[in-house]
């Protein structure tokens, strides 16, 4: 099969599947604060790491929603590690409350303060990543056309990372079971891992791509 994204047979692809090949993607389970103080809590399906040094972070608004507009205007925001414990929680936050209503307070969770910002982290999370803005790009199209989507790129400047997790020098992701958006209403868990020696000079566990 082949098709063009803007002629989709829906009689044989009724949903969209471009969101369900790029899979599955970390989520950016991003919290922030405006310079008033008003803390919000998101969840982001196009996030990513995008450098190793500068740690570099992004997370892109279909949009110009809380989480944008409030790491635009204060010029910080934190990613938390979203996990299987956690999963509902995480879905609810994606509800469109109102303005000032805190999702922190819909869903249960616990607000704690960072050491490098101030947008509050998730306790419940195992892991976080304390950001400082470096760059914001509306997207366009081919054709230089600019969309309502804006690309939100944060420096880590601090790292939390829950003892618990950490044995011999290393972080055992598996055992936090990170989950990751796929496509339609799927989700799926990383809890299990499998290595490859690298070719090389092809890079080490710290980098390289």
């Amino acid at each position: 099969m082949f098709f063009e994204p803007r002629s989709r047979d829906k009689s044989l692809l009724t949903y969209d599947p471009f969101k369900a090949l790029i899979a599955p993607r970390p989520i950016g389970w991003i919290s922030s604060m405006d310079r008033s103080g008003m803390v919000n809590l998101a969840p982001y399906s196009f996030f990513n790491a995008f450098s190793g040094a500068p740690p570099l972070i992004g997370f892109c608004s279909e949009g110009p929603k809380d989480s944008y507009t409030f790491a635009k205007d204060s010029g910080e925001f934190v990613w938390n590690m979203a996990t299987y414990d956690l999963r509902f929680q995480m879905s609810e936050t994606s509800a469109p409350l109102e303005r000032g209503q805190s999702e922190f307070a819909h869903t249960g969770l616990t607000m704690v303060p960072s050491k490098l910002v101030r947008a509050p982290r998730v306790k419940e999370s195992p892991a976080h990543l304390e950001c400082k803005v470096t760059e914001i790009f509306q997207l366009r199209d081919m054709d230089g056309n600019e969309t309502p989507r804006y690309l939100v790129m944060g420096q880590v400047i601090g790292i939390h990372i829950d003892d618990s997790f950490i044995e011999d020098g290393i972080v055992q992701v598996p055992k936090m079971k990170p989950i990751a958006r796929c496509g339609y209403q799927d989700y799926s868990v990383l809890d299990t891992v499998f290595s490859i020696k690298r070719p090389d000079g092809a890079g080490n566990r710290e980098g390289g791509g």
